[in-house]
């Protein structure tokens, strides 16, 4: 089984073709739907120490899983260039995911080159990272040195025991906490702690979460469980729809709601009436959000996507390693998201360009979410 996704991921990719007239490889680009370039998520690498069962599923993601060949990966160096061309482009932030990203070796310097780019509008770079938490107590003064902006850590339980049946690896929530308390002393924020939420698994904790960061310098979200890949079960009848989720939190602790920080953000923003903090929601199953996304996905090994729900790549990594220029490769970039069109959680329910009736999609721990 764990063979046959990693086949998916590599076959199902298409070569990133080359516009034949040349422009210069800079300058905002729009998709099809008029949607800006904005946002870039890179992931470093496919392996992680978690088993979460919305993400990574012990029973396909078992110790005889086949992770790709460290040759296969981008390097550090190819990052940094592709990384260079998207932001030429009007991207102006950049996420750091996986898998786990904090499993990737040296990864201090990878955010050390990328916070040297330079930005189009000459406000300084986005540089954001996702990762579970686990090794974040002792890698978060040395992220903040090299130049990461903050953090986004994972953390879908208080209770020790739901939280181990989340991760299915025994890890520990006081782990978690300690390694968001040194990157809040680190200055990496503003921090969000995300909460993927499951019926019947772990929805009892959404108001023990909500009352413990409340008071904290920490910004909850709160995320319905999605429909990405093809290991997790996904079944619609375990979504908690976003608008319950702020109805039970409401009836105890009274929200109202608040304009996002910028168009496109991914969560419905919260606060709480009494002034002591605010939550988020991201809702692509019942409140779709696909209107406003200005994110592409770069995958551990150079595949492009251009939808969290897509069903193939494009290989940009051929690109990089058959020495095409950088006048090239920006070029390819822009014709891509020229011509995107993706729209998966406004239409799901029916076949659309770009989603093959039965194919199946990437996996999350393959492009970071």
């Amino acid at each position: 089984m764990a063979e046959k996704i990693i086949m998916i991921s590599d076959a199902r990719a298409t070569a990133l073709a080359v516009p034949p007239v040349l422009q210069q490889p800079a300058g905002p680009v729009l998709d099809a739907l008029a949607r800006p370039l904005h946002d870039l998520r890179i992931s470093v690498t496919d392996r992680c120490n978690f088993r979460c069962v919305y993400c990574m599923p012990k029973e396909v993601f078992d110790k005889d899983y086949d992770y790709l060949p460290h040759s296969a990966l981008l390097s550090f160096e190819e990052i940094t260039r592709v990384a260079r061309l998207f932001v030429a482009h009007g991207v102006e932030k950049i996420r750091l995911t996986g898998g786990e990203p904090l499993l990737r070796k040296d990864i201090e310097r990878l955010v050390g080159m990328l916070r040297e780019l330079p930005t189009a509008s000459g406000r300084p770079l986005d540089l954001t990272l996702t990762t579970n938490g686990s090794l974040l107590a002792r890698k978060a003064r040395a992220l903040k040195q090299a130049g990461l902006d903050r953090v986004t850590v994972s953390l879908d339980a208080l209770d020790d025991a739901t939280f181990k049946r989340m991760n299915d690896v025994d890890f520990a929530v006081a782990d978690v906490l300690k390694g968001l308390d040194a990157a809040h002393a680190a200055g990496l924020g503003p921090i969000k702690v995300n909460m993927v939420v499951k019926r019947g698994m772990n929805d009892d904790q959404v108001l023990p979460m909500a009352r413990h960061f409340k008071d904290a310098p920490f910004i909850l979200r709160f995320i319905e469980y999605m429909d990405v890949g093809a290991s997790n079960g996904w079944n619609m009848d375990e979504v908690i729809p976003s608008g319950e989720i702020v109805r039970r939190i409401d009836a105890e602790m009274p929200l109202e709601p608040i304009a996002p920080n910028y168009p496109g953000e991914t969560a419905a923003r919260w606060r709480y009436r009494d002034g002591r903090g605010e939550i988020g929601l991201v809702s692509s199953v019942t409140q779709a959000f696909c209107k406003d996304c200005t994110r592409m996905r770069l995958s551990t090994e150079g595949k492009l996507y251009t939808c969290l729900f897509a069903t193939r790549g494009h290989d940009l990594r051929a690109l990089l390693r058959e020495g095409r220029s950088d006048l090239e490769i920006g070029n390819a970039i822009a014709g891509l998201w020229s011509n995107r069109a993706d729209r998966y959680s406004e239409t799901r329910a029916i076949a659309t360009p770009g989603f093959e009736p039965g194919a199946k999609k990437v996996e999350m721990s393959y492009i970071g979410g």
